[in-house]
């Protein structure tokens, strides 16, 4: 067998399949199996019987026996059922990166986090490192509005966003906080727990939408993911980033019959297969449906850059600006009975806003030559991203950022309903005011790693956190009166204004108004770490804990009253040190489906408010009359939720459901001493004062229970939904403060808490007719809102409910071009939004029918 060759006819093939070992696999089974018949053809039967190669002699197979198979133990049949059971959890297979310059079917613009064939539905968090899992195993109810969601539910602004989102639910501006976007979670104050790109914006704004990727609505404290607040939950926007899978050049243009008139500009340019640039920009002028007078005028731009010099590294860079400027709305007077009135007290629930009494809806009560508003933000961030190792990936994110919050309103209040003859009844139009330009300096440094311990596989992530937050609140001279509880009222109100037809809204005024120069400046500093660990046993069995600390710091200074002396300088400081968890477990009985249980708390120190003046608003005030103590403990929040979600119909729809309960303990409580003689063991009054004592105390607790069920995505592949309801109870348990109306109410305690509304319903939905005509709607229902001070819904006063219907159409007129046709709020239903805390409070007006042609460009 040494001397056999090789026949001649063979040689050229086995050369071939040298040459054939070079290629692919496939190639190599393909080209082998070619040349075997190549090779057989080539024997001729006269080759066959003159061949020289040897007999070859073959011996039958001898049967030898065979052990038995042993039995399989008990850890074999685990093995093999755990092996088992992974193949059946197998998830789907992740969509393939599209390669330079975008060869894949996917639309280079679409949403990262989101389902591509449902954009309804959102699959991931940004937050990758905190929330490593997909929303389907996260023990937390998230609600993530896509910007496909927001454009069909016609929300420029976050605060369109919080009108049709269950569960959420808008706040008023007041004296001691700022006007601006105020929501309530959950039934607790968010205004500060707003976050872009997952650091902290401090301070209230009007937030636009033209640059938002997707909003995420977490709910249930998150101290320690997010630090100091989020007692309700946290808002975080998404901002839209620069990618290099394509270029995208996209234009919307909007005409309202509001007057409204706007652009939206997005363009994504791909530089080089590591560099892309992404810009936007927007323009509007509007008015706003069924209110007289108002504008809603906005600009902008942002610009996004991201570059990987190599796989390893990623940087992202953008800036965002805008500027919304008009004149602003602060609502119209709520009518009481003058024959309820017993003294200063309220003897009936009976009243409501006044156009539930005849007033015009369109009715407002500013001064068209004085009055306007501008909010102004500038920010910039810059992100570095390093995968050290595949399994070890270290993220630096730094923001610097500057806003301007300035406006002078009215606030029409104190209604005068004696006259026989409502139409001689009158109010006070008070003048609101702040100036305040706030600068935030904020870095995070966070580590992920990810490694197995047996059969769990853990994502790990230690951060540390440090941020500094300055702010000068100032007010313009003769405009800062409000009608407090208590009594308090400043200067500058004009008495006698006519309710049912104001007659100086064309009020001249020469002068420009100047600030006082007094302002009132806040500094917080904080330093934190934390430290999250998710770890899941074959995707079966998932748990989740961190732990955060956060050492803040907060200073403030500024000017008072003090017994009669006006200007009188002080200063106020405070440090906490603020120690917050959460623990989280689900089980996976399925793949589509998670049941879970979740722990976690959350605190809220002495001023965490930053746009709050005094601790009636949440801040801290720099002087007190009577010099009050206002130093205290956080106050602390637990909260506590079991939730099952599933992904259906394909794993394109996502349904979650959830009871949770948060307890809030060591609450803070503000009140009003007017002499001696009502003094009360917690809140004296001390010797020598003279005028009105404000009364700081902690202490009081109360509760929020109820029941959140939501949906996502696509049931069909042409019918989408989103939306949810939420079902809400809420208690006051323990209140050292008096009730703001003890004819009708004999204490706080056993009252629901104020301001928000515990019952809310909200369903989008779209069908996709034709491959060119889609059409859809939108229903929003919200509950009796109650009006209180503080804690609790102890004023007498509410808002109404109501229901709200919206709708659209769109067409594609071609690949490139798409117009929709949308009509907000069908029925012209009269919504108000919130009211202020006292007994005869401003109410906020929501506009009223508008209609929306959207022109719409996609190249």
């Amino acid at each position: 067998m040494s001397n056999a060759r090789v026949p001649r006819s063979l040689r050229t093939v086995v050369a071939a399949g040298s040459i054939d070992r070079s290629l692919e696999v496939n190639s190599v089974g393909k080209v082998s199996a070619v040349a075997g018949l190549i090779a057989a053809a080539s024997f001729s039967p006269a080759e066959a019987q003159q061949s020289s190669l040897p007999p070859v002699t073959i011996d039958a197979p001898v049967a030898r026996p065979h052990r038995a198979a042993p039995k399989p133990t008990a850890d074999h049949v685990r093995a093999r059922t755990a092996l088992r059971r992974a193949a059946r959890r197998a998830q789907p297979a992740h969509v393939a990166p599209v390669p330079f310059p975008n060869a894949g079917n996917l639309a280079a613009d679409r949403n990262p986090y989101a389902d591509a064939a449902a954009p309804y539905k959102v699959d991931h968090l940004q937050a990758s490192g905190k929330f490593p899992e997909p929303l389907l195993n996260t023990p937390k109810t998230v609600t993530v509005l896509s910007k496909e969601v927001l454009a069909d539910k016609s929300a420029t602004l976050l605060k369109d966003v919080a009108r049709t989102t269950a569960g959420v639910t808008l706040g008023t501006g007041e004296g001691g906080n700022a006007f601006g976007d105020r929501f309530f979670i959950r039934g607790f104050d968010a205004r500060n727990d707003v976050f872009i790109d997952g650091v902290r914006d401090p301070g209230v704004s009007v937030r636009e939408n033209f640059f938002t990727e997707q909003v995420e609505i977490l709910r249930g404290p998150g101290s320690s993911f997010a630090g100091r607040g989020t007692t309700g939950g946290a808002i975080n926007i998404v901002t839209k980033q620069a990618n290099t899978e394509g270029n995208f050049y996209n234009m919307d243009t909007i005409f309202g019959t509001d007057q409204t008139k706007r652009v939206v500009l997005d363009v994504n340019q791909v530089i080089s297969p590591t560099l892309a640039v992404r810009a936007g920009g927007l323009f509007q002028d509007a008015d706003i449906a069924g209110r007289k007078y108002i504008t809603d005028d906005r600009g902008g731009g942002f610009l996004a850059v991201t570059w990987k010099p190599i796989d390893a590294i990623k940087v992202q860079a953008n800036y965002i600006h805008t500027d919304l400027h008009g004149l602003p709305d602060f609502g119209v007077p709520y009518y009481r009975p003058a024959s309820a009135l017993s003294g200063t007290q309220y003897t009936s629930t009976a009243g409501g806003p006044f156009p539930q009494f005849g007033l015009n809806r369109n009715t407002w009560y500013g001064f068209l030559n004085r009055d306007y508003q501008s909010y102004r933000q500038d920010i910039g961030t810059l992100n570095l991203e390093a995968h050290i190792t595949p399994d070890l990936m270290v993220t630096n994110k730094t923001r610097v950022q500057h806003s301007i919050l300035d406006y002078i309103g009215t606030l029409p209040e104190g209604p005068k309903v004696t006259d026989p003859n409502p139409a001689n009844w009158t109010l006070s139009a008070n003048p609101q005011s702040r100036f305040q330009p706030t600068n935030v300096f904020a870095n995070q440094t966070e580590a992920a790693y990810k490694f197995g311990t047996g059969l769990w596989h853990h994502t790990a992530v230690a951060g540390v956190e440090i941020s500094a937050e300055r702010s000068s609140i100032d007010k313009y001279a003769g405009l800062s009166s409000e009608a407090l509880p208590g009594g308090f009222s400043g200067s500058g109100s004009l008495t006698g204004v006519n309710i049912f037809n104001p007659q100086y809204t064309n009020l001249p005024f020469g002068t420009d108004p100047s600030l006082t120069g007094r302002p009132t400046k806040i500094n917080i500093d904080t330093k934190s770490v934390y430290l999250l660990d998710t770890a899941n046993y074959n995707d079966f069995i998932i748990l989740n804990a961190g732990i955060r600390y956060d050492d803040y710091h907060i200073g403030t200074s500024g000017y008072g009253t003090v017994n009669g002396v006006a200007n009188t300088f002080g200063t106020q400081s405070l440090d906490s040190g603020l120690t917050n968890y959460n623990f989280g477990a689900v089980v996976k009985p399925l793949p589509y489906v998670s049941l879970y249980a979740a722990y976690a708390t959350s605190a809220n120190p002495v001023g965490a408010e930053f746009d709050g003046t005094s601790a009636t608003y949440g801040g801290l005030a720099p002087v007190l009359n009577g010099n009050s103590n206002q130093i205290f403990g956080p106050e602390k929040n637990r909260a506590a939720e079991v939730g099952t979600k599933w992904e259906l119909f394909d794993r394109h729809l996502l349904v979650q459901a959830s009871l949770f309960q948060t307890w809030k303990d060591n609450a803070r409580e503000s009140q009003n001493i007017a002499s001696a003689g009502a003094a009360t063991p917690t809140c004296p009054y001390p010797a020598g004062s003279t005028g009105t004592v404000s009364c700081i105390t902690a202490g009081a607790a109360y509760w929020i229970r109820g029941i959140d069920i939501e949906a996502a995505g696509k049931i069909t592949d042409k019918w989408s939904v989103f939306g949810g309801i939420v079902l809400m109870q809420s208690e006051v348990t323990k209140s050292l403060a008096p009730s703001a109306q003890p004819l009708l109410y004999a204490s706080n305690v056993g009252l629901p808490l104020a301001n928000i509304a515990h019952q809310s319903f909200n369903i989008l939905t779209k069908y996709q007719v034709t491959d060119i005509w889609e059409v859809g709607a939108q229903a929003t229902y919200r509950s009796k809102i109650y009006g209180g001070t503080l804690l609790a819904a102890n004023q007498g006063t509410s808002l109404p409910d109501y229901w709200r219907f919206d709708a659209f159409t769109e067409v594609k007129i071609n690949p490139n071009w798409k117009v929709k046709l949308a009509v907000n709020n069908i029925t012209n239903q009269l919504i108000y939004d919130a009211l202020y805390q006292s007994a005869t409070p401003f109410v906020f007006v929501a506009p009223g029918r508008v209609a929306y042609l959207t022109l719409s460009a996609r190249y």
